[in-house]
């Protein structure tokens, strides 16, 4: 399993301007429902809910929030660099500027192994720094994205 399988280049945005974690998840979700073609609460509520069980910023200035979402067929991620980091209430308490959202199927299958995928590349201290020296969202896709980065077995 490679992150490419699931964040297409035109997924990466670059600059999203956030004050609060309630803001920036309304933002994310008002981005991924324009992709996906669905209404906007049809994404806010699974992730505010799931945000309830406990922040999904995994540390390191990143947060991945997910959720699974009515209406959708597959997975669905996509990559945001802020512009200035948010508060996210993140285990190590320090603020998030990179964020993957990941949507699935209500009823489909699991995510785990996609949140897996994404937590081994950005645990890599070199990729979480290029992705935030980065300029372009093509160079950051790059950065997260390699052609040359391994598989993973399932």
């Amino acid at each position: 399993m490679k992150l490419r399988d699931y964040l297409p280049a035109d997924n990466v945005v670059v600059g999203l301007q956030a004050t609060t974690k309630a803001g920036l998840i309304r933002q994310l979700a008002e981005l991924s429902a324009e992709r996906l073609k669905i209404g906007v609460e049809e994404i806010v509520r699974p992730l505010i809910a799931r945000e309830s069980l406990g922040s999904t910023g995994i540390g390191g200035g990143i947060a991945v929030p997910h959720a699974g979402v009515t209406g959708i067929e597959k997975h669905f991620c996509l990559f945001v660099r802020l512009a200035k980091a948010v508060d996210f209430e993140a285990v190590d308490e320090l603020p998030v500027d990179l964020v993957f959202v990941l949507l699935n199927p209500e009823n489909g299958p699991s995510h785990l192994n996609i949140l897996s995928c994404i937590a081994r590349r950005m645990r890599e201290d070199k990729v979480a720094q290029a992705v935030r020296m980065a300029i372009s969202p093509a160079d950051i896709y790059r950065e997260l994205c390699p052609p040359d980065f391994p598989s993973t077995s399932l």
